[in-house]
């Protein structure tokens, strides 16, 4: 059974990271759209300037599984563990109206 749900990720980079933050995050977004189970991946900026936030749909928790293990995205994962000032917030979601 499919259940599809939504998902609002919060990245805090360091300070001296901000910029390398955001461009690891806008590469990876025409990838992460294209795959089968994404139905949306939108990033966006805190209005303060000092985090990210990922606004994603998925159709499964198997489609957002494979999505980590993308090739494009374990690099990523592996200098967050330097980039952020502390580990990125993920909150899974299902619609409700």
């Amino acid at each position: 059974m499919t259940t599809q749900f939504q998902l609002i990720a919060k990245i805090t980079p360091k300070p001296e990271h901000m910029q390398d933050v955001r461009d690891s995050l806008t590469s990876i977004l025409a990838p992460t759209r294209a795959e089968p189970g994404c139905l949306k991946f939108n990033l966006l900026e805190g209005r303060s300037g000092d985090c990210f936030y990922l606004d994603e749909e998925w159709i499964s928790d198997d489609a957002l599984a494979a999505h980590y293990e993308m090739d494009y995205i374990k690099p990523i994962f592996a200098k967050y563990e330097n980039w952020l000032a502390t580990p990125a917030e993920i909150h899974k979601m299902t619609a409700l109206a």
